[in-house]
């Protein structure tokens, strides 16, 4: 069945997230287009148009000129849809350049000469503005692209306009309406002309549904792009944050912003996100990225794709209407026939538990960061508080059917220094989620099991965890870390005998710092190597010098591949030392200075740093910036560490093991 099929039999209708309406005919993409019909845009996809182009039997031109036809036929005039807040007035000049280019014989990237549009919170450095919706930025040209625009004209495309928004990406009232903003009015939905299409990428939703252009880029905080994706038929990416810049993008928060592409296809909507990518000095959290993102991502397109992928699924949405119920099962039917294994996931109550610590995190992030962006902008106000004082001074077209409530209560924050945010931001972005110890606490959604601070009690949560990845014939493997002191303990003994019995998926490593406290390891073991004691539960152990980078890493990957292979576990001990003593109550005192000095000459960071110097992996300058970038990290967490705050009480034992 294709797309437009799909919908119109009334899927969408099931997907409407509370329209709950029966479907309607789609006039609109039906409806006999005024456009020549050799270029009718309805449906085409990106992907589509770029062979046209490499064949010669179209030109970017051509395109540009159809989708404006048909934004002034239907979003301007008739249904008059209101998606695009602005036409960039160089849109058929650009588009003119990109012919020429390729008639020449060059290509700037995969998008070269196709027009997209774009979401009017992200700054272009041309004719257009930049409002967010909002009447109190009119005026305000960037100086210079967004990082991300930049990166999409480098691949080719063409920036044929902005869309509309919820103002201020729906962060201005507690009230508000999705589509709608100050300057560019309400848009509508293209298949229910008398509902808003969701938000905030409102716009880039209802213009690529309604073939305004193939492909659109939107933004997201809290479900901006991916609502409006599917109220709307469409394919919508929110990419991990750090992928695609921010730089340049009026935010809302620096912890939970991205701009991410919207499409009709998933081939589309891949084909836009690789070109995003880039590592932007002006934006940290791109450095993450560094090594990982790819300028192509459409070479993962596979039609074996989900065989054997595990897709999780908020299992709430599975029990409310029984439409909307019935539509999710058929999908996943037919993701399942595909080999992908459905998983019924909880997802809204660990949400619950973060309480109003994300919407805290939020307000004070947008006076943060709306502030420093004003400052610089050319609009009519400089700051949130002047923001605020204009949409008063001028409510009867500022705030026609919402007020600014959530604009006032962000104005009354303090800074990011305050401790209302840090415990806040500690809560929803910390791996302890407040608590004291994260040796003692479990996220799950993580892959991080919790256990008790006993010797070794972590061992049986692993055989448990190993016997259910068994059973489920999962590829994931467990690994289990403990000391040499807990080779000795009961729980270390019933692990692996049942690990062995059932031939379990783990690893277990052994990090045998030579001392158990204060005692030497050859005073509370008769054998020579914990590893021995695998062969006695009838798997195989492994002692490796500990030191030696390279030998952890064959070691691990042969365990790894015996557990997928079905043999069963494997005990690593990585012999290695701790020179430091056990704890601050340890001063080492008991071993002579001979013994600590052969140890620290050992020490396998300087060792593994010569072995890649010796191989000219690694230059001085090189180094250098591994190792300011690890101090920093360091530097970082512990600053961040320092800042937490203490648990909330009914928070202090979730995901806690008695």
């Amino acid at each position: 069945m294709d797309r437009r099929k799909f919908l119109h039999q009334g899927s969408l209708s099931g997907l409407g997230l509370g329209l709950m309406l029966q479907p309607l005919p789609l006039t609109i993409n039906h409806r006999r287009s005024t456009t020549p019909k050799a270029l009718q845009p309805e449906e085409v996809s990106a992907a589509e148009w770029l062979d046209m182009l490499q064949s010669g039997k179209t030109t970017s031109v051509e395109i540009t000129q159809a989708y404006l036809a048909r934004i002034e036929e239907i979003d301007k005039k008739g249904a008059l849809l209101n998606s695009v807040i602005e036409i960039n007035p160089d849109a058929l000049s650009l588009a003119e350049t990109m012919d020429h280019e390729r008639k020449a014989g060059t290509l700037r990237g995969p998008l070269h000469g196709i027009p997209i549009l774009i979401k009017d919170n992200i700054n272009t450095g041309d004719q257009m503005l930049t409002t967010a919706g909002s009447l109190a930025l009119m005026g305000n040209k960037a100086k210079k692209d967004a990082f991300v625009v930049e990166q999409l004209r480098k691949s080719g495309a063409i920036i044929m306009g902005k869309t509309n928004l919820s103002e201020w990406a729906n962060f201005r009232s507690t009230h508000s309406c999705s589509g709608w903003s100050s300057r560019g009015g309400q848009t509508k939905c293209p298949y229910v002309l008398d509902r808003n299409p969701s938000g905030s990428s409102a716009g880039s939703g209802t213009a690529t549904a309604a073939s305004l252009c193939a492909i659109s880029v939107g933004s997201e905080t809290d479900g901006s792009i991916v609502s409006p994706a599917s109220v709307n038929g469409l394919v919508g990416i929110k990419p991990t944050v750090g992928l695609w810049s921010r730089q340049g993008i009026i935010p809302i928060s620096a912890t939970q912003d991205t701009a991410g592409p919207m499409a009709r296809t998933v081939r589309d909507a891949v084909l836009l996100l690789g070109p995003g990518t880039g590592v932007d000095p002006m934006d940290p959290a791109t450095a993450a990225s560094t090594g990982k993102s790819q300028k192509d991502y459409t070479v993962y397109l596979k039609e074996d794709g989900l065989k054997g992928k595990r897709i999780g699924i908020e299992k709430t949405h599975l029990h409310l209407n029984p439409d909307f119920s019935a539509i999710l099962r058929s999908a996943m039917a037919v993701m399942e026939a595909q080999g992908a294994v459905m998983v019924e996931v909880d997802v809204m109550g660990p949400l619950k538990e973060l309480g109003n610590a994300e919407y805290q995190v939020l307000l004070y992030e947008f006076k943060d960061g709306l502030n420093k962006y004003l400052s610089g902008a050319s609009g009519r106000v400089k700051s949130l508080k002047e923001l605020i004082a204009y949409d008063l001074a001028h409510e009867k077209e500022m705030m026609p059917f919402f007020k600014q409530e959530i604009l006032v209560e962000a104005e009354s924050k303090g800074g990011l220094d305050s401790k209302e945010y840090l415990d806040a931001l500690a809560k929803t972005t910390g791996l302890s989620k407040g608590r004291d110890s994260a040796l003692h606490s479990g996220v799950n959604e993580l892959g991080i099991f919790g256990n008790t601070s006993m010797l070794g009690a972590n061992l049986p949560v692993a055989a448990g965890i190993g016997y259910t990845f068994k059973m489920e014939k999962s590829d994931n493997v467990v690994i289990a870390y403990f000391g040499e002191g807990a080779s000795n303990v009961g729980d270390f003994h019933e692990a692996l005998n049942f690990a062995g019995v059932q031939q379990l998926p783990i690893v277990f490593i052994c990090e045998n710092n030579q001392y158990a406290y204060s005692v030497p390891l050859e005073k509370t073991m008769a054998i020579d190597d914990v590893a021995i004691r695998a062969e006695g539960y009838g798997f195989e152990g492994i002692a490796i010098n500990g030191n030696d980078v390279l030998a952890v890493y064959q070691a691990m990957q042969g365990a790894l591949a015996r557990a997928r292979g079905g043999d069963g576990p494997t005990l690593i001990e990585c012999k290695t030392y701790r020179w430091h003593g056990h704890s601050e109550h340890d001063k080492a005192f008991y071993r002579t200075d001979e013994e600590l000095a052969m140890w620290k000459s050992r020490d396998p960071i300087p060792t593994f740093t010569t072995y890649l110097r010796a191989r000219h992996v690694l230059d001085d300058a090189k180094l250098k910036e591994i190792e300011d970038r690890a101090a920093q990290t360091i530097d970082d967490a512990v600053e961040f560490a320092s800042n937490a705050p203490d648990p909330a009480p009914e928070d202090a034992v979730t995901d806690l093991y008695a």
